[in-house]
């Protein structure tokens, strides 16, 4: 559904990205070290920087020259790094600023409350309070309720308890099950490769290898990136 030809991308006159090509899949895992480029690359994705050279296609369209929020209007949605909510709102409060005044808001907060059943749990809580692994369900949660096509992920299981990575982690694949793509970003070579279906390895903004996911390939993608 996604699609990324040969961009070139960066913040002023620093080239990031040198040449990225990604291909499309229902799950494509972006791997690589700190500074690769894989941020900037799902930046690109969800349209916060334009590529200098190279097409982004979204669904058969080419939506390159397109803003953030036209590309969530057509099936995008972008969970970056960090966990973010607003802190001082509920759980509930959170969600339902996303799914007012969407068609069917309360079942779609209820859907992702079953979904992630800590976020029923501390529905009445404040975000603020909630731990780095709840606050992330939340963010993902936030996400799902626009019903996207395509859900951008950057490490969404940085620096949280390894109990809620296993549950984001299972989460990413039924995502793929029910028909939504997943962008990953991970640092968690053994689960991203085995949820991906594709996978692309970056190296100082350059793609130094891709291939087809699965636990076969955990001992490629290690030895090409010395680790």
């Amino acid at each position: 559904m996604l699609e990324i030809t040969d961009v070139e991308a960066g913040y002023g006159r620093t080239r990031v990205l040198h040449g990225v090509t990604v291909p499309s899949g229902k799950v494509v895992a972006v791997l690589g070290h700190n500074g690769a480029g894989k941020s900037t690359l799902l930046r690109l994705a969800i349209g916060l920087i334009k590529p200098s050279v190279g097409r982004v296609l979204f669904d058969g369209e080419d939506v390159t020259s397109l803003a953030p929020n036209q590309r969530v209007a057509r099936g995008m949605a972008y969970v970056p790094q960090g966990q973010q909510s607003f802190g001082q709102l509920t759980t509930l409060e959170n969600l339902q600023l996303v799914a007012d005044g969407r068609r069917g808001g309360k079942a779609l907060v209820d859907r992702q409350m079953a979904r992630f059943p800590a976020l029923k749990q501390f529905a009445s809580r404040k975000a603020g309070l909630l731990s780095g692994g709840q606050r992330q369900q939340l963010a993902i949660a936030r996400a799902l309720i626009t019903e996207p096509k395509l859900l951008i992920l950057d490490e969404p299981t940085e620096g949280i308890q390894p109990t809620i990575v296993a549950e984001i982690e299972q989460t990413i694949m039924q995502l793929a099950e029910e028909g939504i793509d997943v962008l990953l970003v991970e640092q968690h070579i053994g689960f991203a490769l085995e949820a991906a279906e594709r996978y692309v390895v970056l190296s100082s903004g350059r793609v130094t290898q891709t291939g087809t996911g699965g636990k076969t390939a955990t001992s490629t993608v290690r030895a090409a990136m010395a680790i």
